[in-house]
């Protein structure tokens, strides 16, 4: 199976007439759609609990979007059951033809794009540019892991033996629970569940209840592409119920979860427990927070610096686990960057999503309140300069908010908190900004803004992250270009989107023939 060679799929224009009339078509063709009932996916049957829940549109919060199936610890069992019985014979199809699936998937994805992106912007509160990208790696996922397959079918090549023949081959593990997180509602849980179902696994896949519709975008067009019944099960409800109830399983042979290290700890340890009837150590990919560095020396350009700088802490309002959440400028320049960074903070003019406002609502009530403990705190650990109150209490919005000449050790400058605020601090040099940019146990991402060559090789030597970008902004990896995980309380570092992602999802076999 030849295939041209990846490419990653192009963004959307929304200034043009053609890209603003497909986005503004998709969201209409969604908002009627508003209130359809979601089932559960078990065995390709689609199930109704007696339980459900609302998932609501975060710029709107009294309205809602999806309607939901509470699905209990049985529901998780049974979809264990069924993706162990369709393994038996997915485990066995060429893996030229589950890659087929996936290009399938990806072409039918390409031609719903703008309606899978409306779905984003309503249920999860993402305006149209962070939507598009995140449709976009999802396409990506699906082009690159179908083309990573086909490679790895091809086994390893071994050294010569004079009397035997030996071949290494790759076999897949079994079934993969998914479990993903709500900020990134489709290219992160079909990122880790594409990958195993490429290589030969099943899926039992537990969404976060706040983006809990999104996923049936990624099951419609893989049904439809000609995935078996039994190999991707989407089983929706609370994470202590179902999510457990997975990770526990005797018969799951992996975990893949992306979200916070409180849960992703726990689940890493949960994983490595070995329960009655089990006859594996399980896997598990744990990729978790950051609290991620943005650096500007006295050499940058710092218009452009700053502006990345926005970019990176404020994107989506700062829920990304790559988010800039922390600004570092050097001694001579740093009252310049705070008052440029300052001025563009409070220039983003917050609204709808559907809208397209640059900065939009949280995800939820219980995110709003965190934030704004964090907040609070912060006025005691920092200087407010921009934002710091709530916003239009019709959605769960926040301010964009800014906290100047904060200690490096700060609560605020050590503990992620996934929303849109930005903890400013001044460095002495470039050394100390090193330093303080490794001062906490997240190492995920981190950019650098300086023109000197020999600082950007300090950088690339000294500043501990998964994830390191030079004179660019810190968000926005691309699946192929910028492989992406990361060290320390970050995670196990899977890097998705690479080269080394589908190991962790087969286990090698050797086969050696003596010659008679």
């Amino acid at each position: 199976m030849s295939l041209p060679e990846f490419r990653n799929e192009p963004f959307t224009d929304f200034a043009s007439e053609s890209g603003r009339k497909a986005m503004l078509d998709g969201l209409r063709a969604v908002e009627a759609e508003f209130g359809k009932e979601f089932p559960l996916i078990i065995g390709g049957k689609r199930i109704f609990s007696k339980e459900k829940f609302d998932s609501t549109d975060p710029s709107q919060k009294d309205r809602v979007v999806a309607i939901c199936q509470s699905g209990t610890e049985e529901h998780a069992q049974q979809a264990v059951a069924e993706a162990e019985k369709a393994f038996q014979t997915w485990s066995k199809v060429p893996a030229e033809e589950r890659a087929a699936v996936l290009l399938r998937g990806a072409g039918l994805l390409r031609k719903r794009k703008y309606r899978a992106e409306a779905w984003q912007v309503f249920e999860v509160g993402k305006n149209w540019a962070e939507a598009d990208g995140d449709v976009a790696e999802t396409i990506d996922h699906l082009e690159y892991f179908a083309r990573e397959a086909i490679r790895y079918a091809r086994g390893h090549a071994l050294a010569v033996h004079p009397q035997e023949f030996s071949e290494y081959t790759y076999l897949p593990l079994g079934v993969v629970a998914v479990i993903p997180p709500w900020n990134f509602p489709l290219a992160i849980p079909v990122g880790m569940a594409s990958a195993a179902i490429v290589t030969g696994n099943t899926v039992v896949m537990k969404p976060s209840s706040d983006s809990a519709a999104n996923v049936y975008v990624f099951h419609d067009v893989m049904e439809e592409a000609g995935l078996p019944p039994g190999v991707l099960n989407i089983v929706t409800g609370p994470g202590g119920t179902v999510g457990d109830a997975l990770v526990t399983h005797p018969r799951v042979r992996m975990v893949a979860f992306t979200g916070s290290k409180e849960v992703g700890t726990r689940l890493y340890a949960e994983t490595a427990k070995v329960r009655p009837g089990q006859i594996w150590l399980k896997r598990c990919i744990a990729e978790m927070g950051g609290k991620n560095a943005v650096i500007i020396d006295d050499e940058a350009d710092l218009e452009d610096a700053v502006a990345a700088a926005v970019a990176s802490g404020y994107g989506f309002q700062g829920q990304k686990c790559s988010a800039g959440s922390r600004l570092v400028a050097t001694a001579p320049v740093y009252r310049e960057v705070v008052d440029a960074f300052v001025e563009r903070v409070r220039r983003l003019e917050q609204g709808p999503a559907k809208d397209n406002y640059v900065s939009g609502p949280v995800i939820n009530e219980r995110a709003k309140k965190t934030i704004l403990n964090y907040i609070h705190l912060g006025k005691s650990e920092g200087r407010l300069a921009a934002g710091g109150e709530p916003g239009d209490d019709g959605g769960h919005y926040i301010q964009p908010t800014v906290f100047i000449d904060v200690d490096p050790k700060a609560t605020i400058a050590q503990e992620e908190i996934f929303g849109p605020v930005v903890a400013v601090m001044k460095a002495k040099d470039f050394d100390d900004a090193i330093e303080i940019a490794n001062s906490t146990q997240f190492a995920l991402t981190g950019a650098v803004f300086t023109r000197n060559p020999e600082k950007l090789a300090k950088a690339r030597r000294d500043f501990f992250a998964g994830n390191l970008y030079l004179n660019r902004k810190c968000t926005g990896a691309l699946v192929g270009v910028h492989p992406f995980g990361g060290f320390n309380m970050s995670g196990t570092d899977a890097k998705v989107g690479g080269p080394d992602y589908l190991l962790y999802f087969l286990q090698p076999k050797v086969v050696s023939l003596k010659h008679q």
